[in-house]
């Protein structure tokens, strides 16, 4: 069965901690042990696990990547939303995680993050196990 989970982005760039809400969605699935699948249903967003203790790490990401691939009127795709579209590319659109004895295997500071990069916008996340 594929589940949904929704969120909106408050900036053309956001990072959005959503681990809590994939683990919620394994708690009442009854999920005891597996793997959960996430995916982004979108070509300018992405999905990452990273630091979840100290904000400035999703700053820095965020600052990077945007002198990496900046917002550059050279792109040729009429949108003007290129920049996103690379990034998404570079950080992935899914991720697997697995689940034991009904949480989600992560280290002691990993979180997982919707990426946004055209936003802001609503956005949805495929979720499996």
């Amino acid at each position: 069965m594929i589940r949904h989970l929704e969120f909106k982005s408050r900036a053309r760039t956001d990072m959005i901690d959503i681990t809590s809400a994939v683990q919620e969605q394994v708690r009442s699935a009854g999920v005891r042990n597996g793997v959960c699948h996430l995916f982004v249903l979108h070509t300018t967003a992405g999905i990452t696990i990273n630091e979840g203790a100290d904000p400035a790490v999703q700053r820095d990401m965020v600052s990077f990547l945007d002198r990496l691939v900046p917002i550059d009127p050279y792109f040729t795709h009429a949108e003007g939303n290129s920049d996103a579209h690379i990034k998404s590319t570079l950080t992935g659109t899914s991720l697997t995680i697995f689940i034991v004895e009904g949480k989600l295997l992560l280290g002691n500071w990993q979180s997982v993050y919707l990426c946004e990069f055209d936003g802001p916008r609503h956005r949805r996340v495929a979720s499996r196990w």
